[in-house]
């Protein structure tokens, strides 16, 4: 089996590892930033699978480092982008969806979810 190599960005520690360890019990290669200069940093150094990205973060927001990866001519650019965030107004929606954000979910979520979500992408 091939292992799929994930960058996660989120700024909530205790979260990051919630999430590395689900998708690391599943065979998923995790990288971790803890905010979105460093999400950047990453893609730009390094090939990925998936990119998770949390909406508010540090430095850049997910938005930001999603725009920027689309505009890039990185090798990461056509990526699937999953959009973790508490923000749930329409208008958050389509400021993710304008920046190339392939899907989004909505805090809270159950980690058991991200993990169908993350499978659906990978399998396209």
């Amino acid at each position: 089996m091939m292992s799929y190599k994930i960058l996660l960005a989120d700024d909530e520690v205790a979260l990051r590892f919630l999430l590395t360890e689900t998708l690391s019990d599943e065979g998923y290669v995790i990288s971790e930033a803890e905010d979105g200069q460093v999400a950047i940093d990453l893609l730009s150094t390094h090939e990925f699978d998936l990119v998770i990205l949390d909406y508010m973060m540090p430095e850049r927001t997910g938005v930001e480092v999603c725009t920027w990866l689309r505009q890039s001519d990185n090798g990461n650019r056509d990526l699937p982008v999953i959009l973790l965030t508490a923000k749930a107004l329409e208008k958050d929606k389509e400021k993710a969806k304008a920046a190339g954000v392939t899907t989004y979910i909505v805090k809270p979520f159950s980690p058991l979810q991200l993990l169908d979500t993350v499978e659906h992408l990978l399998q396209k």
